[in-house]
């Protein structure tokens, strides 16, 4: 059952193509097909890339495990948070009348930079066939520069003398449905369905192109809103937690399918680049709604 996202894609293992250990022959089945090798996938080649032979030295990377996705997940969103920190500290005072301007200015610039970056980068290591860890880090820094950026542009726009803080709010938020929505899929023993996968794809594609459209006719003087923080931002920003915890959802069972393939443990960084990018979407999803929110009281 092959994956519709594409950080998973190019992985033969997250898809029930590819073997990652290359050991004694066997046959044997689990819930994803039957073949020569653990897991019934045949062997594992050089790099997943489907060449055709499986080097012996393989052996010796071990396998990922659920203990080495959250070792790499806690490093990658653990990037994120400290360039974040440091951004919104190194950025200056926005109570400070005379600099606010310039502040705000940079911060606009910031997320702007951030954004992009860490969208192209998003895409290298999605298409890229052989993850690189490297890279992986840079996408973290990238979003880390973004989320430090934005959230301290809406903390400051929002919150109001007295008022508990937005961020660590979303921060909670964030949190809370990473963590219901990984016992939802275990205790529940929540399924992911190929109908399931292709609604949430093309869910979030239309998504990010609406938004995307919005973004460049917001350059011509129009723009839908949707990326705005009123009633259609209030609406497309709840629209984005729900597809976050769906897309959360389907990475836990990419992660699942990973592991039972026996994929290397090299493969852990592809899976905590999809679960960052799957945390972070939710947590600037959140922010926005409780800004939307907080300004409508």
């Amino acid at each position: 059952m092959q994956s519709n996202n594409p950080v998973f894609t190019r992985s033969e293992g997250f898809n029930g193509r590819g073997n990652a250990s290359v050991g004694s022959p066997s046959t044997w089945s689990t819930g994803l097909g039957q073949g020569s090798g653990p897991g019934g996938y045949g062997s594992y080649d050089q790099g997943g890339l489907g060449g055709g032979y499986a080097p012996a030295p393989q052996l010796d990377q071990g396998r990922m495990t659920i203990d080495s996705v959250v070792q790499k997940t806690g490093l990658s969103l653990g990037v994120v948070v400290l360039v974040a920190a440091a951004t919104w500290v190194l950025t200056g005072d926005l109570g400070n009348a005379s600099t606010a301007q310039g502040t705000l200015g940079t911060l606009y610039a910031l997320s702007l930079v951030g954004s992009l970056g860490g969208f192209v980068l998003a895409m290298v290591n999605s298409f890229k066939k052989v993850i690189s860890p490297a890279l992986v880090l840079a996408y973290a820094a990238m979003q880390g520069l973004f989320v430090g950026a934005f959230s301290k542009v809406v903390e400051a726009t929002f919150v109001g003398p007295g008022q508990s803080g937005l961020v660590l709010q979303a921060v909670a938020g964030t949190f809370m449905a990473v963590v219901g929505t990984l016992a939802a899929y275990k205790f529940f023993d929540i399924r992911v369905t190929p109908k399931f996968r292709i609604f949430v794809t093309a869910a979030m594609i239309g998504f990010v192109a609406v938004s995307l459209f919005s973004f460049v006719l917001s350059f011509f003087g129009a723009g839908l809103g949707v990326n705005g923080f009123g009633t259609v931002g209030m609406v497309f920003a709840a629209l984005g937690v729900v597809l976050g915890v769906f897309m959360l959802i389907m990475d836990f069972d990419f992660v699942e399918r990973g592991i039972e393939a026996g994929l290397p443990d090299r493969e852990s960084w592809r899976a905590a680049f999809g679960l960052t990018v799957t945390i972070v979407w939710i947590y600037v999803q959140l922010l926005r709604l409780l800004a939307i929110l907080r300004g409508n009281d």
